[in-house]
């Protein structure tokens, strides 16, 4: 099983989980419980102080701590078992433009990540399916490079091709979105199939920053209100949990 959005969501792991479980001409009225709400600690602004060079450095297991927990999401989620990656790049364009894209979106982390670490949960088995990953990168400056090249590959790309074995090809649009005004510099865009087997099949994404680590999280075959909520209640844990240096 894939893992296509380690980096910078787990969109790979999302889409593989639910692929089988949901088809993209599916009625999102009956999808799971809908995340509303976030962890109970409310999120203050980050104090303006001037953004250190000096690498951090941390564990996975730092990282982990990090990551939202079960607990943290309302009731009627459940998480999802780790699965290997293996090694397949679902993504694909015939489009130079959409190069950087498809190579982001099949990475299992991000490029130049210490530690990667992800977590997927789901409202049930017609979803939704959020996954929330988290990247060290070193500095701040590290993640505002790659969040600003992630934000300009979505910009420069329209459309690309999702394989699903078994089932072929699904064209899915790929578009900017506003983004919740949560971490560093955020950004978030949407990818919804437009013809295919998984025809209407859609997938919001969310990449912040939290100081020297790249924040993202995904949303799929959601309800339309979970990106926001779930963006607020990671970005907060992390803050919380992710000391400056």
């Amino acid at each position: 099983m894939t893992r296509y959005v380690s980096f910078p969501l787990a969109l790979a792991t999302a889409l593989t989980l639910s692929l089988t479980a949901c088809g993209g001409d599916d009625d999102k009225k009956d999808a799971g419980t809908p995340l509303t709400s976030v962890p109970s600690s409310t999120p203050s602004a980050p104090s303006p102080t001037a953004v250190s060079t000096v690498p951090v450095t941390r564990t996975a297991d730092e990282l982990t701590k990090a990551l939202l927990e079960l607990n943290d999401l309302p009731s009627g989620f459940s998480q999802e078992k780790d699965e290997a990656d293996d090694g397949s790049k679902p993504f694909s364009s015939s489009s130079s433009r959409c190069k950087t894209l498809v190579k982001y979106l099949n990475a299992t982390k991000a490029p130049g990540s210490k530690a990667s670490v992800t977590r997927t949960f789901t409202g049930g088995q017609e979803g939704p399916y959020i996954d929330y990953g988290l990247d060290s990168m070193g500095t701040a400056a590290e993640v505002d490079d790659l969040r600003d090249s992630y934000a300009k590959a979505v910009d420069s790309c329209t459309k690309v091709t999702l394989k699903t074995e078994g089932s072929g090809n699904t064209s899915m649009k790929v578009e900017k979105i506003t983004a919740p005004a949560y971490g560093t510099k955020p950004f978030a865009f949407r990818l919804t199939g437009t013809s295919g087997p998984k025809r209407g099949l859609e997938y919001t994404a969310a990449v912040t920053g939290v100081d020297d680590v790249i924040l993202s999280v995904g949303v799929l075959a959601g309800q339309g209100g979970e990106l926001e909520p779930a963006t607020e209640a990671a970005v907060t844990k992390a803050r919380q949990v992710l000391k400056p240096a």
